[in-house]
């Protein structure tokens, strides 16, 4: 297990629940919800990817762990989509969404781009 398993565990089983739970927006968009997700959650998660390879030091993740921070992560863009009424299972690495967020500077322009929402 890597340093940053504590934040994998949290990120993974707060999107678990955010999942489970949604209930979708009698009137989509939501922006304001789809944007929590981006910030609480989809930023956090790539973030702890950044860091684990940027940070100085290469940070290996173990098999399960680097699944469940892949997961969290498609999870939230999954959440992010359902805001605007799209029902979407999207399978990105989290790599590739690390060197989106890198060229964009911006989690919502990399959302988009994934999704293709809105």
């Amino acid at each position: 297990m890597s340093e940053y398993a504590g934040r994998i565990d949290d990120l993974a089983q707060r999107a678990s629940e955010a999942r489970e739970s949604f209930d979708p927006p009698d009137d989509p968009p939501d922006e304001e919800r789809a944007l929590s997700y981006l910030r609480e959650g989809f930023g956090p998660t790539v973030s702890v990817y950044l860091e684990a390879r940027t940070g100085g030091r290469l940070t290996r993740f173990d098999g399960e762990e680097f699944d469940r921070l892949q997961r969290a992560m498609n999870d939230w863009l999954a959440l992010y989509a359902r805001c605007y009424g799209v029902s979407y299972d999207p399978e990105y690495t989290v790599r590739t969404a690390a060197e989106l967020v890198v060229d964009t500077h911006d989690v919502r322009d990399t959302a988009a781009v994934l999704t293709h929402v809105p």
